[in-house]
């Protein structure tokens, strides 16, 4: 027999090729209530056990407290270790609806019960609420910039543009990586990356407009790996039931950044100068990467603080959390669920960057409304995207808990999410007063941010141990919707009208929901 052991980590794995056996000698077998037989293993200072359940082999490791200073201890403490050991693994059945949120937590401070799968939720969140800051900043500050450094137009717009460069070339990259080495360190490198970038773009302008490109891009890069790298987290800290809400929160994250800085940004740059709104916004990413580093861990089975109920719930309610070693890409691009979600981003995509890209010049060119009131219009579709995104979350997972299935839970919420815009953009060419037009934009918005519990949500569900992969992929085609959007709109506005914009828009978005509601699941295709 061994000294006593206790455990601290167990997590669902698949059947290892070589048996345990043949490695080390298995020191005794035990007898669980429901018959079924488990050896318990000895290596070192770890205890390892393999237990067989409905979706296969559990694998429970443990670190013995006791040296071993002899093969014999006395039986009563092995006795007691074995019905302890029994009594817990008899006690892991995931048949068992567990609820960490009951647990009234014997006197521990309010803090200390709060769910740890919702503060990795919270830091994600911020996290998107300083990229949007960061990202936004510049369209309010390459105004004084500009008349500054005397830049035309058209060296704006360059300039504008050098963000994609690096945005679009990480997106699989970042996916990779997250999906390989983990959510944790690659989310901490790209805000400490895109957040050095802020600070240093006042000397880059200074230095000359190479430099400040490069640095442009060099924060694309930062931002390009942070969403992938945020699927990755919330695929292995949150249960099916809570995706849509979790991930509606997190990406009102990047709307609400919007707001702050398009909010905060003016005030800063009339009081301290443009420079102060790169240098302070940037210094808040080293506040959170502080609270990163200690709070977070890339998936629950790393994280020595989780309480074992809260473990138990994520585990019983998520996929293995083997690492990955490597990538499946012939498997993943023969799936047809897979192309539909590459498809729909990119019809998604489209309408979107439109509409938050030109609505300020909508506002100026079609309402007639000053750039002062533009700006102020254009922050309401962000807020009522922030608004939608969460109860469009709170309504998802409702029906998911109530047993609507998850395919179905999809579609219908991916569905509104096209269906919604092209409706309210139909109706611009037919409203007669700014006030309508406005409401018919914050509505479209609004009903797109239902996307978060659709397609958003999606790469979690075919794919979790992918899902970094998956979302760069469909991502990139985001991405390239929006550059190409963009130009397109430029030239649609200047050989022909608004109408013939918001077409485009509205037959991309009939395009999606079409090809969504063919090919597109809930159900997990890749293992």
């Amino acid at each position: 027999m061994f000294a006593r052991a206790s455990l601290l980590t167990w997590h669902a794995s698949s059947p290892p090729k070589k048996h345990p056996s043949t490695i080390i000698t298995p020191t005794s077998s035990y007898t669980l209530k429901n018959n079924s037989h488990f050896p318990i293993f000895q290596k070192n200072s770890f205890v390892v056990y393999y237990v067989r359940n409905k979706n296969g082999y559990l694998k429970m490791r443990g670190r013995v407290i006791a040296e071993v200073k002899s093969e014999r201890i006395e039986k009563s403490e092995s006795v007691k270790f074995e019905e302890e050991t029994v009594a817990l693994l008899n006690d892991l059945d995931c048949d068992v609806d567990v609820d960490d949120d009951d647990d009234d937590g014997g006197g521990v401070p309010w803090w200390e019960e709060f769910p740890k799968r919702w503060v990795i939720v919270i830091l994600c969140f911020s996290a998107f609420l300083l990229c949007n800051m960061d990202r936004v900043n510049m369209s309010i500050a390459i105004l004084p910039m500009a008349t500054e450094y005397n830049w035309s137009p058209a060296t704006v717009g360059l300039i504008q543009s050098s963000f994609f460069w690096g945005y679009l070339l990480t997106q699989i990259a970042g996916g990779i990586w997250a999906d390989t080495v983990g959510g944790k360190a690659v989310l901490g490198f790209a805000v400490v990356w895109w957040s050095v970038a802020t600070i240093l773009t006042p000397v880059a302008a200074k230095l000359g407009l190479p430099f400040l490109l490069v640095v442009r891009a060099f924060m694309g890069i930062g931002e390009g790996v942070a969403m992938p790298a945020m699927n990755n987290m919330l695929s292995k800290w949150v249960p099916v039931s809570e995706r849509s809400r979790s991930l509606a929160l997190v990406y009102s994250g990047m709307y609400l950044g919007s707001v702050t800085g398009l909010a905060f940004s003016p005030m800063l740059i009339h009081n301290f100068g443009w420079p102060s709104v790169f240098y302070s916004f940037g210094s808040l990413g080293t506040v959170w990467f502080a609270l990163w580093l200690n709070k977070a861990e890339s998936s629950p089975l790393e994280d020595p603080e989780l309480r074992a109920e809260e473990k138990k719930l994520i585990l019983c309610n998520s996929v293995s959390n083997e690492p990955v070693k490597s990538i499946p890409w012939k498997l993943i691009l023969s799936k047809r669920p897979v192309w539909a979600l590459i498809v729909c981003h990119f019809c998604h995509n489209w309408g979107t960057f439109i509409i938050l890209t030109w609505m300020p010049t909508y506002y100026h060119q079609v309402l007639k409304f000053n750039l002062t009131d533009s700006g102020l219009f254009s922050v309401l579709p962000w807020l009522t995207m922030a608004f939608c995104a969460n109860f469009g979350g709170w309504i998802a997972d409702s029906m998911v808990s109530k047993g609507v299935s998850v395919t179905t839970v999809r579609k219908i919420m991916q569905t509104i999410g096209f269906l919604g815009p092209a409706f309210f953009l139909t109706q611009l060419s037919h409203v007669d007063s700014p006030s309508m037009a406005v409401l018919c934009m914050a509505c479209s918005q609004g009903t797109d941010a239902f996307s978060q519990s659709g397609l958003y949500s999606n790469h979690q569900d075919i794919a979790p141990r992918y899902s970094g992969v998956l979302l760069g992929l469909s991502n990139t085609a985001g991405v390239l919707a929006g550059v190409f959007g963009t130009a397109a709109t430029g030239y649609i506005l200047q050989h022909g009208s608004w109408d013939e914009v918001f077409e485009v828009s509205v037959g991309l978005y009939l395009v999606g929901t079409v090809v969504w509601n063919l090919f597109s699941t809930g159900e997990k295709i890749l293992d």
